[in-house]
């Protein structure tokens, strides 16, 4: 599976690529992650990306035409475009089950005030939300969509199970309290903290029965 990062910092990605378990999944062939330069997609001599936005207001606004022609460069049959935005669809485990069934996703990551209209009315798939507050950029949520996709390619997690007991039929994450070493923890208050007797008993049955009743699914 293929990521394309569209932004105008790429090197915000060095670190994560090189640091982080994407650089196996790299290492290994079963993703491959670029990240472009959209200063490169632009004939301006200044490697303009931006521009005042019409009707006036405060800060700039990304152009459509350097977008317009990355876009033309890296998108395929089945590529997939995403745009970020406040104003967008909440991203969820479903959403990120669909993504990693396709074989590119184009993460278009804005800046300043937004991006121009048209990008998103006539050339996204997606206009996604990480929730419900602003960020500077979209570099940020590309990571989230990058790490939360590629989690879900077969070979990622080292053994399948990993995954396999973490997900529904439906695509959605289970999730439940997870404890370890040491079994008691004394704060400096004094105050003692147990891991739950019954995950040191060796109850597989009950072990299990334990984390039915405490796990979360999140399916929407």
């Amino acid at each position: 599976m293929k990521f394309d990062v569209l932004t105008i910092f790429p090197e915000m990605f060095d670190s994560y690529l090189k640091e982080t378990f994407i650089s196996k999944g790299i290492e290994k062939g079963l993703i491959e992650v670029n990240v472009h330069n959209l200063r490169d997609y632009t004939d301006d001599p200044h490697k303009k990306v931006d521009d005042r936005p019409f009707g006036g207001g405060l800060g700039m606004v990304m152009k459509i035409e350097p977008i317009s022609e990355a876009l033309n460069a890296l998108r395929g049959n089945n590529s997939k475009i995403v745009v970020f935005s406040p104003r967008g669809e909440k991203y969820n485990q479903l959403k990120c089950t669909e993504y990693s069934k396709c074989d590119n996703v184009i993460l278009i990551s804005g800046r300043y005030e937004g991006i121009d209209e048209r990008v998103l009315e006539n050339f996204a798939d997606d206009i996604i939300s990480i929730g419900d507050f602003d960020l500077m950029g979209g570099e940020l949520p590309s990571m989230i969509v990058i790490e939360s996709v590629s989690r879900l390619i077969p070979g990622m997690l080292g053994k399948d199970c990993f995954l396999e007991e973490r997900m529904t039929k439906e695509g959605g994450f289970i999730e439940y309290p997870q404890y370890t070493r040491p079994e008691v923890f004394t704060t400096k208050e004094g105050k003692e903290l147990k891991v739950p007797e019954v995950l040191l008993s060796g109850n597989h049955k009950e072990i299990e029965a334990w984390r039915e009743k405490r796990k979360k699914v999140i399916e929407k």
